[in-house]
């Protein structure tokens, strides 16, 4: 069957994946209210044509920092994308390497960023950042990444707690994987992502884990003994960022932020962008949407710092309604993921591909010759 939407590559990747893993990818937290005010806030942005305009392409090119990109598309950093796909995280920085956009490596990847870096030689690479902490093992990642020519650091700051997500309880999974008869029945149900995915790891590095936490995590033996070390600081502050500051030469995003307020603070500190993002949904459940806070958020500081948003963007459309409001680019997680499951590394170059592809449609149905024309259209 032809792939022609998300919506065909997310039922692809559920008939692919274990359910345990593609619930983690596809799901919220709590009563999952959050994904949808998500899609409400988006679907009631429309956009008013103008028509006779005499041009059939748009110009996407967007300037981010001190380069420029045919489009303003980042790859975001996603837990686990190694395990949708055998190497998926290399594999997205190829896609990435190949669409000229930026590859955001998670710190939860299943491969090490260096490991990447070889796989991937020619990706703008950028890596998110948890704060752990043992905060020298953090300041260790952050070595690694330099090494690696990592230009961008994004700090997630919207993740103080591991966030409540019963299903991940009742379907038995985590990481790393810890054998029960729910989750051993759910990874025999799916022998093609079984023989493809998880034999690979076993006959080659082992079972897969998170690749940048130190090595005793690896063990059954030695977990509980770093288990503390590699928890994600709840009390993370704004001191932290400027210690991070002192500590990383290369340009720093903050993401996760849906207040005018966090948009200042991170001006007055010199960061070099934000990310306003809900994270997919999937953390704060009751947290505003996006869509409904990005346009104040822009009027504050888009003069002053670069802007970009996320979070439940399923088609082209919807990433053309944060530049509307006034992003200077997007961030997209999810689809990559449906990509990889459902086609490997061609299948997510293929959504992304096509992500392209219904934003550039979307913008000569607009009438608008490139993005800048876009925004001064406004919305209807």
């Amino acid at each position: 069957m032809a792939l022609l939407n998300s919506s065909d590559y997310r039922v692809a990747a559920k008939r692919r994946l274990p359910k345990g893993l593609f619930e983690y990818i596809d799901r919220g937290t709590e009563a999952e209210l959050a994904m949808d005010d998500i899609r409400r806030s988006l679907d009631a942005i429309k956009f008013r044509p103008s028509v006779l305009t005499g041009h059939s392409s748009s110009d996407m090119t967007v300037s981010l920092f001190d380069r420029t990109y045919p489009a303003p598309l980042i790859i975001a950093p996603t837990a686990l994308a190694g395990l949708v796909s055998h190497d998926g995280e290399t594999k997205l920085a190829r896609i990435a390497g190949r669409l000229g956009i930026p590859f955001c490596v998670s710190t939860q990847s299943v491969t090490a960023i260096d490991d990447i870096r070889k796989g991937a030689p020619d990706a703008e690479l950028w890596l998110q950042l948890y704060v752990w902490r043992n905060r020298d093992l953090t300041w260790g990642l952050l070595d690694r990444a330099r090494n690696s020519g990592v230009s961008t650091l994004v700090i997630t700051a919207d993740t103080p707690l591991s966030p409540k997500r019963d299903y991940n309880q009742r379907n038995g999974f985590s990481v790393p994987f810890v054998p029960s008869v729910r989750g051993i029945c759910d990874i025999a149900s799916r022998p093609g992502w079984l023989c493809s995915v998880m034999l690979r790891y076993l006959m080659t590095t082992g079972m897969p884990t998170y690749a940048h936490y130190p090595a005793e995590f690896k063990t059954a033996i030695t977990r509980a003994a770093i288990a503390e070390d590699v928890k994600i600081e709840s009390a993370i502050s704004w001191d932290d960022i400027a210690e991070i500051q002192k500590r990383w030469t290369g340009r720093i995003i903050i993401k996760g932020v849906l207040s005018v307020d966090d948009a200042i603070k991170a001006r007055a500190l010199g960061i070099d962008g934000i990310v306003v993002s809900a994270h997919g949904g999937r953390n704060f459940d009751v947290a505003e949407a996006p869509a409904d806070v990005l346009p104040d958020i822009v009027k504050a500081v888009g003069d002053q710092m670069i802007v970009m948003a996320d979070s439940g963007i399923r088609r082209g459309s919807d990433a053309l309604k944060y530049l509307a409001l006034g992003a200077d680019a997007v961030m997209i997680g999810r689809l990559p993921l449906y990509g990889l499951a459902a086609g490997g590394e061609q299948g997510a170059q293929d959504i992304l591909t096509m992500i392209i592809d219904e934003m550039q449609s979307n913008l000569v149905f607009a009438g608008a010759k490139d993005i800048d024309a876009f925004r001064r259209a406004g919305i209807a």
